[in-house]
């Protein structure tokens, strides 16, 4: 690994330098094991502790496929379903990795009994397999985390719809949270020369989500002058939905949890802001039942600020402790589009509000290739910017997805691999220069976080390398 960081850092290699570096027979990387999908049985979501479950092992490089690329991951970030995967909730992702082999021979890589998690990356491209021909060893990449086998026709309009559709990192192996990453050639795209690598790799997953949720025709297709709800505004996913209204020339109406959260979305740009904390806001009367007057209360708080309007478009994630809310206070004829359900995934809402008013509900997961590569030029671009807060060593991968896990964190939680240190990988100082501002917004304290669990090894709860994970069919 030292050769291939050497390589990524000097200013002159060639492509032909990075073909002819050999790789290593193992890289570490960021597991759960399989043997320990019942350690979380009988605690709460809450109570689920990401550190204890989050190892670092030391695992074999896999082998390389027809249509695929082999690429050194120089930083990483956490996603929510980091979360899930570290708390085997809904389901442990083992049972994707077990579906998922399967399917092929080639595929049965994936089904194994540990799972390298992860699913942004940036880095430079080591080896392309066959058919590979837009790709070469050497270039810079990020990582979308679609991951399709296209051999049906059912997901040739939008690849979102292909029957063997996976979240790469997720429900695949060979994820990002490591120093080498097995991507599908089709995942790649060109990184922005202004941002450093961690930065890079914080918008992946989230932008593209945001932008299909809100931008694409497969989602609520915003226009100007849109109102725009948009739940926990800062965090990983509402902060590039905040940043897309803006753009795009809606109006964000940001809803966040504390007056710091609140600041971070002034800082971006908006102007209607609600924190449910501060004016307590709760639309559950208890566990079983939820309360229509809230409902009415904030609705009617959206409406003074937005000049006496309803929203068009309600961005939807946390899923059941809002859900009932964002039907009712979403305009007649409006939309309602989600994803995610952080809160809990069985949704409840009173239907009236919906089926009378001629509102729309719209699922949406990810994105397409075209609508990830339309975001990441957004970001290319300027127009778009990172929203990382923090970064961790990969070591510390644990303390990461916990700070998600209990919503510690503002915008996105990056992690570096084989990035030394933060601030690399920079190619473009003169565009840098003219979003720096915009690119360093949600930099700030750390946020406060109790200490990993005593007992367990290495800062941040993950687990130091014991052995090398074998596995047929490795080099």
């Amino acid at each position: 690994m030292n050769e291939i960081l050497a390589a990524i850092q000097a200013p002159d290699s060639t492509a032909a330098d990075f073909a002819s570096l050999p790789l290593p027979e193992s890289y570490r990387a960021v597991t759960v094991h399989k043997d320990e999908t019942e350690m979380f049985d009988g605690l709460t979501t809450r109570q689920k502790d990401p550190r204890r479950s989050l190892h670092l092992d030391e695992v074999p490089v896999p082998e390389l496929g027809p249509g695929e690329a082999l690429v050194a991951v120089m930083a990483s970030s956490v996603n929510y379903n980091s979360v899930w995967t570290s708390i085997f909730e809904p389901l442990s992702t083992f049972a994707f990795l077990e579906r998922y082999g399967r399917l092929s021979p080639l595929a049965r890589r994936h089904d194994l009994p540990y799972h390298v998690i992860g699913s942004d990356l940036a880095g430079v491209v080591l080896r392309t397999g066959p058919g590979v021909a837009a790709w070469a060893p050497g270039d810079e990449v990020v990582a979308h985390c679609l991951s399709v086998e296209l051999e049906s026709a059912d997901g040739h309009d939008d690849t979102m719809l292909d029957p063997e559709q996976r979240i790469w990192g997720f429900e695949t192996n060979f994820g990002g949270l490591a120093e080498i990453a097995l991507v599908k050639s089709n995942q790649l795209m060109p990184k922005p020369a202004h941002l450093s690598w961690e930065e890079a790799a914080a918008p992946g997953l989230v932008n593209s989500t945001a932008y299909r949720q809100l931008v694409s025709r497969n989602g609520a297709a915003m226009k100007q002058g849109d109102n725009v709800l948009i739940w926990g505004a800062s965090g990983g996913l509402g902060s590039y939905a905040t940043q897309f209204a803006l753009a795009g020339g809606a109006t964000p109406i940001c809803v966040v949890s504390s007056p710091e959260k609140a600041e971070i979305c002034r800082r971006m740009g908006a102007e209607a802001i609600i924190d449910r904390r501060g004016e307590d806001f709760r639309f559950w009367r208890d566990e079983h039942e939820q309360d229509p007057r809230e409902w009415k209360r904030f609705g009617k708080r959206i409406r003074e600020l937005t000049g006496g309007e309803d929203v068009d478009i309600v961005f939807e994630h946390p899923g059941r402790e809002t859900f009932g809310a964002s039907v009712y206070v979403t305009r007649k004829g409006g939309t309602i589009v989600t994803c995610a359900s952080t809160s809990g995934f069985v949704h409840e809402y009173d239907n009236r509000y919906l089926w009378m008013s001629l509102k729309r509900i719209i699922g949406s997961h990810f994105a397409n290739y075209r609508e990830a590569w339309e975001a990441n030029r957004l970001v290319d671009k300027g127009r778009i910017h990172p929203t990382l807060s923090r970064t961790y060593p990969l070591h510390e991968t644990g303390q990461a997805a916990y700070d998600v896990h209990r919503n510690l964190h503002q915008g996105k939680v990056g992690v570096l691999c084989l990035a030394p240190a933060e601030g690399l990988g920079v190619r473009d100082e003169e565009k840098r220069a003219a979003h720096i501002d915009a690119i360093q917004l949600f930099r700030g304290d750390p946020p406060p976080g109790p200490q990993p669990p005593a007992g367990r090894g290495g800062p941040g709860g993950v687990r130091a390398p014991e052995r090398v994970v074998e596995h047929a069919g490795n080099v």
